[in-house]
């Protein structure tokens, strides 16, 4: 799943709440340290009864949405993590913000300030 629709971070709920992160790094650290010495075979095995919980990063750092993006930047840094689930006061999951989200933000702001200066935005030698 995470592949096929190139998502490297995915919430963990379990009765509607949430419980974990994995994210892809967890997936393939999982494989990494089972494989091993290991053949195919043994390989295939091993991974197909690995739980999720198993890998997950547990409890993991949230924001909430009347949060500024400056708020989750730093998050990230401090905690040096790439997405923050998004829980609302409820503590229902809203959505997740990630670090490429943050950067199409600073990209959008600076190509519109340069257009407000007449300036070009890209600087090429």
């Amino acid at each position: 799943l995470m592949v096929d629709r190139t998502i490297r971070r995915l919430p963990v709920m379990e009765n509607g709440e949430l419980v974990g992160v994995v994210t892809y790094g967890d997936v393939r650290g999982a494989r990494a340290s089972a494989a091993t010495g290991l053949d195919i075979w043994e390989l295939s095995f091993i991974l197909s009864k690995l739980t999720i919980r198993e890998i997950m990063t547990p409890n993991p750092v949230t924001i909430s949405p009347d949060d500024t993006i400056g708020t989750a930047a730093q998050l990230m840094l401090k905690y040096m993590i790439g997405g923050l689930p998004v829980l609302d006061h409820q503590g229902t999951l809203v959505g997740i913000i990630t670090e490429s989200d943050i950067f199409r933000v600073v990209v959008r702001n600076w190509m519109h300030a340069d257009d407000e200066s007449g300036e070009p935005y890209a600087h090429y030698e």
